[in-house]
């Protein structure tokens, strides 16, 4: 499933077709593959794009909550019961155009977090290492509610700016709030 790239050539977007049986093909191994291989690609950072091999309809998303809730299923859950309803509110909602991107830069600052943790990690001897696992659950949890904090702060200046420009814009057209 790893394809060759020469040395500083861009990686080209995989291709991976879904026929009307269910059946995944990567036009690049060609080969079927299955959603355990597709999620391998995301883990190998593989650029891919699925789309409908009737329609050319691009179905990356829905593949990827597929992957999502075949993890669920498997194993322990990452989404807890709250966090699915708290998502699930924010569909409809006017701040719903501003959750993707919230949420897609707090996972970025994890992923950047859980890098330069592997990155300070390869240094420690196996004694080390066990002192750091020690560590890690309390430091982990301090760095998140910081991070928290931030994320809750922006989203109430958020918030307040909002609803400043809404009474703006009332406010031109003689309405108030």
């Amino acid at each position: 499933m790893t394809s060759k790239h020469p040395e500083g050539a861009r990686k080209a977007q995989r291709v991976i077709k879904k026929y009307p049986n269910r059946r995944l093909y990567d036009t690049d191994a060609s080969a079927y593959v299955t959603l355990s291989q597709v999620r391998q690609l995301v883990m190998d950072g593989e650029p891919f794009v699925v789309s409908d091999a009737k329609t050319g309809e691009d179905l990356t998303r829905s593949i990827l909550m597929q992957i999502i809730l075949e993890q669920e299923a498997n194993g322990s859950p990452m989404f807890t019961t709250p966090v699915l309803s708290n998502i699930i509110r924010f569909y409809g909602h006017t701040m719903q155009g501003f959750m993707g991107g919230y949420l897609e830069k707090n996972m970025q600052a994890l992923v950047e977090l859980q890098t330069r943790m592997g990155e300070q990690s390869k240094a420690l001897t196996p004694e080390m290492w066990t002192q750091f696992m020690g560590m890690q659950a309390p430091l982990v949890q301090g760095l998140m509610g910081t991070s928290l904090e931030q994320s809750k702060s922006l989203l109430a200046q958020m918030q307040e700016q909002m609803q400043k420009q809404a009474e703006q814009v009332l406010g031109s057209f003689g309405l108030k709030r």
